[in-house]
């Protein structure tokens, strides 16, 4: 382990000590009929780990964690009254959207900086940090959607993120994206229905909503569940009040879609991250 310093606080202003709790779970009705999951939502480090040899500005930055995500999601657990599981460790520590043997799991340079904390890490530290955050995790998921499962009806999933307004000096035009595999149930009315509020919509822009390993793959796709991730711009959700408000917005444009029968039934399609 990396201890360069005392233990950086999470965005979320809560106090930390030794990260014993890697999840963090929004309550919501079982029949709520969807769930909602944030990967990247603090930039909290556990005090054994310092700050990764980086400085407070870059624990803020976009590399640390996905900035309004986690607003938007617990804000829309609210509105919808469903249950939403959010990481609680930043996604330098170990990226909780990465598939368990991703090379990028552990990031050693992150939109060009190298992380001190990670340059030399070892498979056995590796190991330690999949078993102590990404595995929780992923495990709270699934454990959420099995129970939701039961209560019936059968949830959709939708994960929460954010993308920088810009990229290497391209500005990057799209307000909200629609990330999706091979499933179009809930994609394509949610797409159009973006795109008819007046926001600039991505379809798999700007990333590609199949990658094999992640927390969809890993935990919707594979079951046939209805799933997609939203990613937002996050010059638009960059404060409490701003975030709240767009996911507001959201909400009142995912809710007749998430009430369609076709969104609660289990359908088996091959990811295109699978195919020959």
């Amino acid at each position: 382990m990396f201890d360069d310093s005392k233990s950086h606080a999470g965005n979320d202003g809560m106090p930390r000590d030794e990260a014993a709790v890697s999840v963090e779970t929004c309550p919501g009705r079982l029949d709520a009929g969807v769930l909602l999951i944030c990967d990247h939502a603090t930039n909290f480090l556990p005090s054994a780990y310092g700050t990764l040899g980086l400085t407070r500005e870059d624990l803020e930055s976009h590399i640390a964690f996905d900035i309004g995500a986690a607003e938007i999601t617990r804000r829309l657990a609210l509105r919808l009254d469903a249950p939403a599981v959010l990481s609680r460790f930043s996604r330098l520590l170990i990226d909780a959207n990465r598939g368990g043997d991703d090379p990028t799991l552990v990031m050693q340079l992150s939109d060009g900086r190298i992380i001190p904390g990670n340059a030399a890490i070892t498979p056995a530290e590796i190991d330690a940090r999949r078993q102590c955050f990404w595995q929780p995790y992923r495990d709270a998921i699934g454990q959420m959607i099995e129970a939701m499962s039961v209560q019936g009806p059968v949830p959709a999933v939708v994960s929460l993120h954010s993308f920088t307004p810009s990229w290497r000096g391209v500005l990057r035009p799209w307000e909200i994206a629609v990330l999706w595999d091979s499933d179009a149930r809930m994609a394509q009315p949610l797409i159009a229905a973006i795109a008819a509020a007046g926001w600039v919509v991505g379809d798999n822009e700007p990333y590609d909503g199949a990658l094999h390993g992640d927390t969809l793959y890993d935990q919707v796709t594979r079951r046939g569940l209805a799933g997609l991730l939203i990613e937002i711009r996050q010059d638009l959700i960059d404060s409490a009040e701003k975030a709240r408000a767009f996911a507001d917005r959201l909400a009142d444009i995912l809710k007749p879609i998430l009430a369609r029968p076709e969104m609660h039934k289990v359908e088996n399609l091959q990811s295109r991250t699978d195919a020959a």
